[in-house]
């Protein structure tokens, strides 16, 4: 006898592990846990441990916290791979996709140790631009402080006068309120820009963010090094090109899938691999005649990982230099700031200055 479509889902729902439920939400890992994380399994994996061992001992040792382990332990109950254990506890899908793609060519360790070193220059870019934007976002807080300062306490006294005429006091007089428009604005913006890009097919966005100026070339830069890095290590395993857009479609990245199956239609049509990557403006056009050059000589793997690691010290380096234009940025605007509160204090003094001179 058939069971009504609503009973189904209510039994599937009863047998879920909801042991975890509250741990899995709101205590994930951060990035510096994250490269410990990497670090630790990358040494024991090394030392010959297994994934078993690497969890008891991490218990043990207490190295991590205990709803990680808990979220670890429980995935190793299920028999979850390395890729889907490091999902569980909050890793990026980018990560969980190189340590997925890590276990088919085989170069596990290699893999953690590139990861490592990707983070660890994510972390020291974050660091940079959080000291950068610290103290003038402190700056302009303190700012907006004094501007409430002033309209509750010298601003009444100027509208006595004929300062309540002048642009600047209306400015000083508005202010407050058109700061927290304009920052509810720009995170209801936010929310929507958000929704959009998650309903957005993968191929599209990327293609849309590789035409805006600047961002446009650190995308180009960011795809290039990562897919470069990926492909390389699984053709020099020796897997094939129509092996490696199947499994490509396999992957938790959103953008690793949908390429793939777009590789896989154009290698389907007869079109080669290279070319199809040249239509791709999220890639730089270095990285199709790269690719063509290395199927001629059959070191196309090698030569794949040699140019991945150039395009990620150019990465980084952009991301670099971009952290030293948000500091000049953030000051000219606080000295915007400055100048209007002197406006507002002495343009009305000068015009009253003025009228009893006349």
């Amino acid at each position: 006898m058939r069971q009504p479509a609503g009973t189904n889902s209510w039994k599937a729902w009863f047998n879920k592990d909801i042991s975890l439920k509250g741990i899995s939400k709101g205590k994930k890992l951060k990035i510096n846990q994250q490269v410990k994380v990497i670090q630790l399994f990358k040494q024991l994996l090394k030392a010959g441990f297994t994934l078993t061992e690497i969890v008891a001992f991490l218990e043990r040792s207490h190295l991590l916290k205990e709803s990680s382990l808990s979220l670890m332990k429980a995935s190793l109950m299920r028999g979850d791979r390395l890729d889907q254990m490091f999902a569980s506890v909050g890793f990026s899908d980018n990560i969980v996709t190189q340590i997925a793609l890590a276990d088919k060519h085989g170069n596990l360790l290699g893999s953690l140790t590139k990861i490592e070193t990707y983070m660890l220059r994510m972390t020291k870019v974050r660091k940079k631009l959080m000291e950068v934007a610290t103290y003038p976002i402190l700056l302009l807080g303190f700012l907006i402080l004094i501007m409430l300062g002033l309209k509750n306490y010298l601003l009444p006294q100027l509208l006595e006068g004929d300062g309540k005429d002048n642009w600047a006091v209306q400015l000083v007089q508005i202010f407050p309120q058109l700061f927290f428009v304009s920052l509810c604005g720009l995170l209801v913006l936010s929310l929507i820009l958000y929704l959009w890009v998650k309903h957005q097919p993968a191929l599209v966005f990327y293609r849309r963010m590789a035409k805006i100026p600047f961002i446009g070339q650190t995308v180009r830069l960011y795809t290039t090094a990562y897919y470069a890095r990926e492909w390389g290590n699984l053709l020099g395993q020796g897997i094939d090109l129509l092996d490696l857009v199947s499994l490509m479609q396999e992957q938790k990245s959103k953008l690793f899938r949908e390429l793939g199956a777009d590789l896989e239609e154009a290698l389907m049509l007869g079109q080669s691999f290279p070319d199809r990557i040249a239509t791709h403006p999220f890639f730089t056009k270095e990285l199709s005649l790269i690719i063509a050059y290395g199927e001629a000589n059959a070191r196309l793997g090698y030569e794949l990982e040699v140019y991945a690691e150039e395009v990620w010290q150019a990465f980084f380096n952009r991301l670099n230099k971009a952290t030293t234009f948000v500091q000049p940025l953030i000051f000219i605007i606080v000295a915007v700031v400055i100048v209007m509160i002197y406006a507002a204090m002495l343009l009305p003094m000068y015009q009253n200055m003025e009228g009893m001179m006349s």
